[in-house]
């Protein structure tokens, strides 16, 4: 079971990690000659320092593992990278695991068998470091390179080994971790001959049908699709390089295994995987998973596949960046707007996806825990540095707080600086606090002394269809907070006992600035005022029965008649209630 130490850290037990894969004992015979007729255009990569744009400066061609040259990089100096990958996988056991012996080379799916395997085809360890030029003024702008190192329990200078980079779009295959091989995925098949000084490599295409004209048939031209396709693609000096190793390594200088290794045990390799077309400059290309595969002697594609390792671990130019729109407290429906450099997409999520000028917005409306579409964008972005932007706080809310997680990030204020790196997952969560309010309504006497009311109620209506009613304490004053900012309508609905509402109508109050009835200042309308009642009779009695009969007729300042005036007879009374200060009039005529 190969186990992925994605540090360098060492190995880990079996059974934590990355899994292992499997391995074919079929040798094809009866098309090895055609096959290796095919193989024998490969042509011989010479000796390089480092691939051209390389971003580390890689040195896969010298076949150890320091650096040889100031300001480059070698197996040693790599360890700790996010992109360094170091698997290390049974030897010598035959607890190894391996492709079940006598399947078709072309299986989407390779049956899984244990076996030991022969000791110059055994892996120990496999490594591998991948990462893409992002520097715009090179020539390799946005190139995507694999660098690979194998060890094996044997010395073998002349060696071979395939290297699958599998997409997974088809899914995993039952019972195991190994992708099931989709229409697509690519096959690096590398020939270490004349002792490890000459290597070859060749692209072979993995096709599910006939309708790619250039790569129609299988290579096992007894094979039908799926399968790997008939075309051998070869790669140039510029596109890939290698080496196996030309004298011993010390453990001191091998921080891949610790081990001392003799000349031949290990073999190192460089692709420019966008010069070798697998991975295009321009469109975002992932393979969640190289799978790496020793083969026995002889350069043929068909040869008997032994040793196989499975890393679990994305080869891609492009990396993920994830943004998502919090409120506090959560699941409030306001729209946040954000300015950004990344590349416009309309499904990218959201309110609308990012527009052509790089421009989003997100609304975490109904998120009570967890995340939505609506409030979460995510791009799929080439390697580079973007930055991501918060616009103005909408009315009501105030930044709170901006946070990012993977990648390589920096925060100011409300900026995301995010230089994403070939298959880094970033994700950065803005949250804004809301703003809440208060209204406070004061009731008053309207008599010059002011006297505080107690009693008076008052509706308070807003919006969201807010709506609730409050009373005057002993204080003459009401208060309610925790409101949203905006626009509410403050309206006295009963007077005190004894007192008559001077305003009806109700007063618009604007919520436009955090405060509590504890805290703060609340807003506040003007203070409301009621004026006090009087009630007022006047009588009229005859002392003698059958005497005399009155009028009584009472008025205000307009001469309008109040209460229940006139009244006539021998005992008249007129009763006016709850009038307000003024000039009364009333006029008592006893008939002669």
């Amino acid at each position: 079971m190969s186990v992925p130490d994605m540090h360098g850290g060492g190995a880990r037990p079996p059974g934590h990690g990355t899994s292992r894969f499997l391995r074919s004992r079929r040798t094809w015979s009866a098309l090895a000659a055609a096959a290796a007729a095919v193989l024998a255009v490969g042509i011989a990569i010479p000796a390089f320092a480092v691939l051209s744009g390389s971003p580390s400066n890689f040195e896969a061609n010298d076949g150890n593992m320091v650096v040889n040259t100031t300001g480059n990089n070698d197996w040693n100096s790599v360890q700790g990278s996010p992109n360094y990958v170091h698997l290390t996988d049974p030897s010598n056991t035959t607890a190894d695991d391996s492709f079940k012996s006598g399947q078709k080379q072309d299986s989407p799916c390779p049956v899984i068998n244990t076996n030991k395997n022969p000791p110059k085809d055994d892996f120990t360890d496999v490594a591998s470091f991948s990462e893409t030029n992002i520097d715009p003024s090179s020539a390799q702008f946005r190139h995507t390179f694999l660098d690979g190192a194998t060890i094996r329990f044997a010395a073998n200078g002349s060696a071979s080994e395939n290297v699958e980079l599998n997409q997974g779009t088809n899914g995993t295959c039952t019972g195991t971790t190994l992708l099931q091989r989709s229409k697509g995925d690519k096959l690096i098949a590398i020939d270490y001959t004349t002792g490890g000084t000459t290597v070859t490599f060749h692209v072979l295409t993995w096709i599910v049908d006939n309708s790619d004209p250039n790569n129609a048939t299988c290579f096992v031209k007894t094979d039908s699709p799926p399968c790997w396709g008939v075309n051998s693609q070869t790669l140039a000096a510029n596109a890939a390089e290698g080496q196996a190793s030309q004298a011993a390594i010390l453990a001191a200088q091998n921080k891949i295994s610790n081990t001392d290794l003799a000349a031949g045990q290990f073999a190192e390799f460089g692709v420019d995987l966008t010069a070798a077309g697998i991975v295009p400059a321009n469109t975002c290309k992932a393979f969640p998973q190289t799978v790496w595969e020793s083969r026995s002697s002889g350069s043929s594609f068909v040869s008997s596949t032994e040793d196989v390792s499975v890393e679990q671990h994305t080869v891609s130019n492009c990396g993920t960046i994830t943004i998502k729109k919090h409120t506090d407290p959560r699941a409030l429906d306001q729209v946040f707007g954000y300015t950004s450099n990344l590349p416009a997409n309309d499904k990218a999520g959201g309110v609308a996806g990012i527009d052509a000028n790089g421009n989003f917005s997100l609304n975490d409306k109904g998120n009570t825990s967890g995340d939505s579409a609506l409030n979460t964008v995510s791009e799929q972005a080439f390697a580079g540095k973007y930055t991501v932007t918060e616009e103005a706080d909408p009315a009501g809310f105030a930044f709170e707080s901006l946070s990012c997680s993977g990648g390589t990030t920096s925060i100011s204020g409300k900026t995301a600086t995010i230089t994403l790196a070939a298959d880094d997952n970033v994700t950065c969560t803005y949250v804004n606090k809301q703003q809440l309010g208060a209204i406070k309504v004061t009731k008053t006497s309207s008599k010059a002394a002011a006297t505080p009311l107690a009693g008076a109620k008052f509706s308070i209506t807003g919006p969201s269809n807010f709506s609730t009613t409050v009373t005057t304490g002993s204080d003459g004053t009401a208060c309610v907070d925790n409101l949203a900012f905006g626009s509410y309508t403050v309206t006295e609905t009963a007077a005190p006992p004894g007192y008559d509402i001077d305003n009806t109508s109700g007063v618009t109050v604007s919520v436009d600035h955090n405060a509590s009835c504890t805290s703060g200042t609340p807003n506040a309308p003007p203070t409301f005022t009621d004026t006090p009642l009087t009630d007022i009779t006047a009588t009229a009695t005859s002392e003698a029965p059958g005497g005399t009969k009155s009028t009584i007729t009472c008025t205000d300042s307009s001469n309008t008649g109040i209460g229940n005036s006139p009244q006539t007879g021998e005992s008249a009374k007129v009763t006016a209630n709850g009038l307000k200060p003024g000039t009364y009039t009333c006029t008592i005529v006893i008939d002669p």
